[in-house]
């Protein structure tokens, strides 16, 4: 019996041992990880200079209270600040979901009361705390929890008219993702996200976006909503920042961050040394790898690989974030049992629905990788492949580079 609360399914397998795309079980089995805990372990697992910075800050500093300063937090804040375009503020956090919550409160200091609605899109997620949970658009997902916190407000996920009509006086932001991670990988349209910029100028209301899965390089860009075009009021951010160790980070603009006095918002652990070293790493090496443009060849690489198999529908997603969909009628198996085969035969991904793969590899996967999980996917989809079979060692080629497959870039 175990001695954890039932929050997760019994996992199929305990991973004890990582190095870059690859995970080893407790039974010694090698995988090849094309999902990064969730885009998380964007460079891999242990990466030596990340590892290299988290166990240097152990034996220096592990943590001092938000009461006093570090000698980490201002660079790091600095870098976010950069890599966003400048004129911003930052608050550290532990993860997306308080990274959203900072956020929401942030709206709600800016709007001032009976100014309080968050307005988000159905199919979205920012996270698991209550607020952050209506924020979430499924409403699958509420009801057990109900009530929950008043101030939200869910609208057609991609439908401008349903965005603009359900703006009134009582709103104060607009909450959304340039890609729906959780949802499915659904892209936003360009003149959706526009048209909420626009909304937002007329109104006099932030535009808030959660890049907690597909910021920092993952689409292609710095932050996906860069390849838009379109600048945010305040942008949430997680995930991939401490390739592992738990950070987040909430940006906003200046005259916006602003409105936060001394007591209005804080935590613990937010910023503390041994996280924000570990970012400090992970933003260099990132810089260091042109991790955008990594992300947007490998991601074609793998998408035309991905779109030539049989029982591939389609590919969706940008860069390296994108969700495979299945001919599952053809094949006979969902994807959650496809993603199961795909586990004994070596490969970790997740279903994202009931029909389509969500891949998140590594953002340094290799070419040769990429192939290896070509290759057995293909095999698994075929098949060929019997459960608790070993990973293939057979290496096919460099898949050749050409145009990006339909929807997965804008």
């Amino acid at each position: 019996m175990s001695s954890l609360m039932p929050t997760y399914r019994i996992p199929a397998v305990t991973f004890v041992r990582g190095e870059g795309s690859l995970l080893w079980d407790d039974e010694g089995r090698e995988y090849l990880d094309l999902l990064s805990g969730l885009a998380v372990t964007s460079l891999g697992h242990s990466h030596p200079r990340v590892a290299d910075a988290i166990a240097d800050q152990a034996r220096r500093l592990q943590h001092v209270s938000n009461l006093f300063g570090n000698e980490l937090n201002e660079p790091l804040a600095a870098t976010i600040d950069e890599l966003m375009g400048g004129g911003g503020k930052v608050f550290f956090a532990n993860s997306g979901a308080e990274s959203n919550e900072c956020a929401i409160k942030l709206a709600r200091r800016f709007g001032g009361r009976g100014r309080h609605v968050v307005v988000s899109a159905y199919g979205s997620f920012h996270g698991r705390t209550l607020a952050t949970l209506h924020a979430t658009g499924q409403p699958e997902k509420h009801e057990v929890f109900q009530p929950l916190p008043d101030g939200f407000r869910h609208v057609q996920w991609n439908d401008i008219a349903a965005l603009e009509g359900s703006l009134d006086d009582s709103v104060a932001a607009i909450l959304l993702e340039t890609v729906q991670g959780e949802g499915g990988v659904n892209p936003i349209d360009a003149d959706y996200l526009m048209a909420a910029r626009r909304f937002c100028d007329e109104r006099g209301i932030l535009l808030m976006i959660d890049e907690v899965q597909t910021g920092l390089g993952r689409c292609g860009a710095w932050f996906a909503h860069q390849t838009y075009g379109v600048r945010p009021d305040v942008v949430t951010m997680a995930k991939a920042l401490g390739n592992g160790m738990p950070i987040g980070a909430c940006w906003a603009r200046a005259e916006v961050a602003d409105v936060f006095e001394p007591g209005d918002h804080a935590t613990t652990f937010g910023g503390q040394p041994l996280a924000a070293r570990a970012a400090t790493a992970v933003l260099e090496v990132m810089r260091n790898e042109d991790v955008p443009a990594r992300a947007l060849g490998a991601g074609a690489r793998l998408a035309e690989g991905l779109c030539a198999l049989d029982g591939v529908l389609g590919v969706r997603g940008l860069g390296l974030l994108m969700a495979v969909e299945l001919d599952v009628d053809r094949l006979g198996r969902s994807a959650s049992e496809i993603a199961a085969e795909l586990l004994s035969a070596g490969i970790v991904v997740n279903a994202v629905t009931p029909s389509a793969l969500r891949l998140t590899p590594s953002l340094l996967i290799s070419d040769d990788e990429i192939a290896r999980a070509v290759e057995t996917i293909g095999t698994v989809l075929a098949g060929t492949v019997l459960a608790g079979s070993a990973l293939g060692t057979t290496v096919l080629g460099t898949t050749p580079s050409g145009t990006t497959p339909s929807g997965v870039s804008p």
